[in-house]
């Protein structure tokens, strides 16, 4: 596994936070507070729960602090440590959606990702158009408020896996082996949970702008 070397400037912060540095704290909260809260509030049904988690994860971030081996960065590190905590806490809250549904009304046999996406024999095809990132769209449809929050709704209506891994690829922009090092997922797991995941939303796009159109 390749190891990330922190950057001077972050084993300088760290340095901060082991002496108790508060001023470093506070800068450190700043930076990833709001990430913190989004992602947290993929795995829990609910604002008030993922500010707990975050509350949660800054208070472990205080006590691990001086154990963190800087094998990774900072931020892989808390994310770590809060994706542990709100599975935890997720899984205590509500049910956990089934892998093969993105609602309750799909059966347990469906794909979940229409056959028609794809040519080539059954199980061996390719996309036919492979799924984009919704960032990628045109900046006009992509900026739309309407838009976002519509993206936003699908996203957090996925299975809880494709979920996480599209909120850290797509939306915090993490790369795919720092997604498979925080979620535990293999390369070739990541990427069908990406894909399927794109693939909803996109469906999801086009039928709203064929429904503008």
């Amino acid at each position: 596994m390749t190891v990330s070397v922190p950057s001077v400037d972050e084993s300088s912060l760290v340095d901060k936070l082991r002496t108790g540095d508060s001023a470093a704290f506070r800068q450190l909260v700043t930076t990833h507070q709001e990430s913190l809260r989004r992602l947290a509030r993929t795995f829990v049904p609910s604002d008030a729960v993922a500010d707990e988690v975050v509350q949660e994860t800054w208070l472990a971030v205080i006590r691990g602090i001086d154990r963190f081996e800087q094998r990774s960065t900072l931020k892989t590190w808390i994310t770590r440590i809060l994706v542990n905590i709100a599975r935890t806490k997720g899984a205590n809250e509500r049910r956990t959606v089934p892998m093969a549904t993105v609602d309750g009304s799909a059966s347990p046999g469906e794909p979940a990702v229409s056959p028609d996406r794809f040519t080539g024999p059954p199980g061996h095809g390719v996309w036919a158009q492979p799924p984009a990132r919704w960032s990628d769209l045109p900046e006009e449809t992509a900026m739309s408020n309407a838009t976002i929050s519509l993206v936003l709704e699908t996203v957090n209506r996925l299975p809880e896996q494709q979920r996480w891994v599209v909120m850290l690829r797509d939306v915090e922009d993490w790369s795919s082996r720092d997604v498979c090092d925080i979620l535990g997922l293999t390369e070739a797991n990541q990427r069908v949970l990406l894909h399927r995941g794109r693939s909803t939303v996109r469906s999801t796009l086009e039928q709203h702008l064929g429904a503008r159109s």
